[in-house]
Formats: C-alpha cells, sequence, structure tokens
C-alpha cells in the first residue's frame, strides 16, 4: 500500500519536472531566436521521455576513491527527505 502511494506521489512530480524543463527548454529557445527542442515526436512533446531514456542507459560512473555509500547513498536520502519535507 506505500508502495503505490510513493509512486503517486513521484511519478507525477518526475513528470511535471520533465515537461517543465521542455517548456523552460522551449522559452530559452524563443529568447535566443532558435528553434529548440522539436525533433522527437510533434513540436518535441517526446524530448523528455527521450532525456530520462538516456537516463536510465547511461553507464554509471562511480570514482575508485569515493565512499561508495556516501556517493550513492546521499542522493537518496536528499530525495526522500525533500520528499518528506
Amino acid at each position: 500500500f506505500f508502495l503505490f502511494q510513493s509512486l503517486g506521489l513521484i511519478v507525477p512530480l518526475l513528470l511535471a519536472v520533465a515537461f517543465l524543463t521542455l517548456a523552460e527548454r522551449k522559452v530559452i529557445a524563443s529568447i535566443q531566436r532558435r528553434k529548440g527542442p522539436n525533433v522527437v515526436g510533434f513540436f518535441g512533446i517526446l524530448q523528455p521521455l527521450c532525456d530520462g531514456l538516456k537516463l536510465l542507459i547511461k553507464e554509471p560512473v562511480l570514482p575508485n576513491s569515493a565512499n561508495l555509500v556516501i556517493f550513492i547513498g546521499a542522493p537518496i536520502l536528499t530525495f526522500i527527505l525533500a520528499l518528506l519535507a
């Protein structure tokens, strides 16, 4: 039950951020008098999906000298605390 509540909060939040990023790119492109993201889908509407897919299939970069627990756990902890606030 908790998993569905969490996904019900996280998924719309991620979608909103993705499409707000697209809107930001479009506004910045219009300020600079260029087209902006318009290659993927109708008027670039699938661009956030492609950005997310690219993020998922990227090779993870883990520094050799880093403490892996802190390196991986700190962003997760920050995200969880931001959701709880």
